[in-house]
């Protein structure tokens, strides 16, 4: 689930990338969850008709508001995201919101006695070494001005919306355990993408409707070339809180790290760049942190 959703992802943001001077930041992000809305309705009347009140049990207070703190986190990571972006440019807010899954380690450790294999440990930080390799196309993240830099904006930005998406990924885990246990996997994550992207699009929505009007009509008007984004959303999302719902979420977006490698295989294969040895270095690197998080796992089935 998670390499599918990775998958998702990156496909998704190639083809937010494509979107840029067609529509405004603000119209891509709501597009993100208005248009996801369709699949996850149809979907959700399947499940409804399979599960039937199943899926509205054990749905306390406690399911909402893990709920609606995960969308709101995923709205403010986004928003930090951005803001990185402009403040000093795409690879140095990539690489300082790639922290999220080392966030996470400790997030989970230190507040919620999460115990990792110490295997898995060393997979998350060994990827996100490969992660920044590729994001900052060589070893300058070994420098003393990366390090420096963490007083900037785009580092305060990046860092802040790494920790955003990492109380999103937080908050689902435990909306997951207020939903009914004998639910699979796939139909948990269902449940708690819809609740969670209908809270996102009323907010997201009131307040492009109350502030920004103008983004509001041009998400409309450019459904055409929006609804994609909407569609690998929703696929994508519903595999994160799928695989949410089945382990600790640090290992979860410690292997999806592997969305990096994926644009860079994407970038070498299809695009014909060159591989030099620090790319090579950081795909070994991501590979081998990739097979530490799920060998645990593996050799626990076997």
């Amino acid at each position: 689930m998670t390499i599918f959703a990775a998958v998702m992802q990156t496909w998704r943001t190639g083809v937010q990338a494509r979107l840029k001077g067609q529509l405004s930041a603000g119209a891509v992000s709501f597009a993100r969850f208005l248009y996801a809305m369709p699949l996850e309705f149809l979907a959700f009347l399947i499940l409804l008709g399979h599960f039937g009140p199943a899926l509205f049990r054990h749905n306390h207070l406690e399911f909402w508001f893990y709920c609606l703190a995960g969308g709101l986190a995923q709205i403010f990571g986004t928003v930090f995201l951005v803001q990185s972006f402009h403040s000093r440019g795409l690879v140095a807010g990539t690489a300082y919101a790639k922290t999220e899954a080392a966030q996470l380690v400790i997030l989970t450790t230190l507040f919620l006695g999460a115990q990792l294999p110490p295997a898995a440990v060393v997979g998350i930080f060994l990827a996100l070494a490969g992660v920044l390799v590729l994001g900052a196309k060589g070893w300058d993240f070994l420098a003393s001005s990366f390090w420096r830099g963490l007083g900037q904006p785009a580092a305060r930005y990046g860092l802040a919306a790494a920790l955003g998406f990492a109380l999103t990924a937080i908050a689902l885990r435990a909306a997951s355990g207020e939903v009914d246990p004998g639910l699979p996997p796939l139909a948990t994550g269902l449940w708690m993408l819809l609740v969670t992207n209908s809270l996102q699009t009323l907010l997201q929505g009131g307040y492009l409707v109350a502030r920004k009007r103008e983004q509001w009509r041009e998400s409309l008007r450019g459904w055409r070339i929006a609804w994609p984004v909407g569609l690998l959303s929703a696929l994508g999302s519903w595999a994160w809180f799928s695989a949410f719902a089945l382990t600790q979420v640090a290992l979860v977006r410690g292997l999806g790290q592997i969305d990096t490698l994926l644009v860079f295989l994407f970038g070498h294969h299809i695009l014909k760049e060159r591989l030099g040895r620090a790319e090579i270095v950081a795909t070994l690197l991501i590979v081998i942190g990739a097979l530490c998080i799920v060998a645990p796992d593996i050799g626990w089935r076997a």
